[in-house]
């Protein structure tokens, strides 16, 4: 008898998918991004992470109705595909979205590799190319963790997702019982203006801020291997964005109840220290305990990382699958079950960028590159969706519709705009090569949009 060939398993009920989105979504972004955020803020900084939540759980609600009707391994690739027609306009946004993922899902772990390398700076002094060393070398790590069945993928999970919390309580508890905790807000609206709450400045720094919340839809990638996908998918988001905004919000109200954000806009203008975290609990319970802290933060690098590259890789697995990509990515392992193939193409494409790339370009080109075709294009997606199919299917169905899709737009627009012109101008270059790509092949296949023109003139 030929045995059966492997597939994907749904071993991942709620809490390992919630866990997994958790480590997803902290990652090192909320330890870089912060000092960086008061940089840009000063004493209204919180409205920028404020703003963060919102856009997170506002664009959470499209992902659920999506997540919830198509559970299925590669997320947004089958969302666009089904949104706009699997066998027209479908077939250009769903491709899109995998050109565009074969950079940014790279740069995503890239982003987290290098403030891997920054924050490890506080430990032992690194050069340029040591740091990149480092980064590098995260990554071939991870890599090697990942390349296992998806029952102990979870157990993984689990342990980073321990270290997670366990660092983001430390640092609130220390403001708790150390600091003023509650002046930050008591002073937020001290400095408060509509003008600089309307400013690049503000658009730029929740290019940050969202940078630190995205993650939240990573079960949608999953979908193939998450136990019934209808509930445990937008539980999974939600539970997700509210548990991580509280923390954060707690995490930065802590950090500046200790370290004013005077002193950290003036060491962001100057170039000082980029250890805020790991000053922080120096200055609370001394240098050892700063070290581990900081130990403590690379953990939380490292299990990010690792949930990003587990989510993404089955994202060009799914789109080979279904013929729209290369063959290759769709190779699952013989034994464990897993796409290795497309697990490792990623991770060599994420080296290379850990070595190219520093952190800020990483983190705006990050979001400019998805915007466009794979939020907006979702939103819009939903419309199209409803319109065709009706509601009465939905496991899931967001509340005030169509209120969300608007509002998930309009904010969307506004950070896509906060990238700034290089960044917006690369993805472009982007877009484009990817369009003309799509375009080439598409006339090579005689399908769309060049079928339905021969079809017209019959």
């Amino acid at each position: 008898m030929t045995p059966a060939a492997p597939k994907l398993q749904r071993k991942l009920g709620l809490f390992h998918s919630t866990v997994l989105n958790m480590i997803d979504m902290v990652g090192i972004g909320p330890f870089v991004t912060l000092p960086i955020v008061m940089g840009l803020m000063g004493g209204m900084f919180l409205y920028a992470w404020i703003a963060g939540a919102i856009l997170s759980l506002v664009d959470a609600m499209i992902w659920s109705e999506l997540g919830a009707a198509y559970p299925l391994a590669g997320g947004s690739y089958n969302f666009l595909k089904e949104a706009y027609g699997k066998h027209r306009m479908g077939k250009m946004m769903s491709f899109l979205y995998v050109w565009q993922t074969i950079i940014q899902a790279p740069l995503v772990a890239a982003s987290a590799a290098i403030g891997f390398a920054q924050y490890l700076g506080y430990l032992v002094h690194l050069n340029t190319w040591q740091q990149k060393a480092v980064s590098g070398g995260v990554i071939i790590f991870t890599t090697f963790l990942l390349y296992r069945k998806i029952d102990s993928i979870g157990k993984i999970g689990v342990l980073l997702w321990t270290g997670v919390i366990l660092t983001l309580g430390w640092i609130i508890i220390g403001g708790i019982t150390h600091g003023d905790f509650l002046q930050p807000i008591q002073e937020i609206n001290n400095s408060f203006s509509w003008q600089q709450l309307l400013s690049f400045a503000f658009g730029q720094a929740c290019v940050k801020t969202i940078y630190s919340y995205l993650g939240y839809y990573n079960v949608c990638h999953l979908g193939g291997e998450i136990s019934n996908p209808g509930k445990n998918i937008p539980r999974s988001m939600f539970i997700s964005v509210i548990g991580i905004a509280i923390l954060y919000l707690s995490m930065n109200i802590s950090v500046s109840s200790v370290i004013s954000w005077q002193e950290v806009k003036l060491w962001q203008e100057t170039g000082q220290n980029n250890f805020v975290v790991s000053t922080f609990i120096e200055r609370l319970y001394g240098t050892v305990a700063a070290n581990i802290a900081t130990v403590m933060v690379l953990w939380v690098a490292l299990a990010s990382l690792f949930a990003v590259m587990l989510g993404y890789s089955r994202v060009p697995y799914a789109a080979a699958l279904d013929g729209a990509f290369f063959k290759i990515f769709g190779k699952l392992h013989p034994t464990k079950n897993f796409p290795y193939i497309s697990l490792l193409i990623l991770a060599a494409f994420a080296f290379a960028f850990s070595l190219l790339f520093r952190m800020g370009d990483v983190i705006s080109g990050i979001l400019a590159m998805r915007i466009m075709v794979q939020f907006i294009g979702q939103a819009v997606g939903v419309l199209f969706l409803r319109k065709r199919n009706g509601t009465t299917h939905l496991q899931y169905k967001m509340p005030f519709f169509p209120l969300p899709i608007i509002l998930a737009i309009i904010m969307w627009l506004f950070i896509f705009y906060a990238t700034g012109t290089k960044i917006i101008l690369s993805f472009l270059l982007v877009f484009g090569s990817g369009l003309t790509v799509y375009l080439i092949k598409s006339k090579w296949q005689n399908t769309w949009p060049f079928e339905s023109i021969k079809e017209q003139g019959k």
